[in-house]
């Protein structure tokens, strides 16, 4: 994970403030949490990995994982 983010940011790009920075790192990691299907999860998102979890087993959450999905009024 450290490798996807190094190679997505700091190899790729040259932001020119902090702030930049961060905006860009959010964007990468909400892009690998909801597009980057992985092996070890089957070929889930880690996304969907989740919510598939907290349907089978809801006791193991304290909050609702599919309340946080982005969308229009994010």
């Amino acid at each position: 994970m450290n490798r996807t983010i190094k190679e997505a940011t700091v190899r790729r790009y040259h932001d020119d403030s902090h702030d930049r920075l961060r905006a860009h790192l959010g964007d990468v990691v909400t892009a690998y949490n909801f597009a980057k299907r992985l092996m070890t999860l089957k070929g889930l998102t880690p996304y969907e990995f989740i919510c598939k979890t907290w349907t089978t087993e809801p006791q193991r959450f304290k909050l609702n994982p599919m309340h946080n999905t982005p969308g229009l009024n994010t």
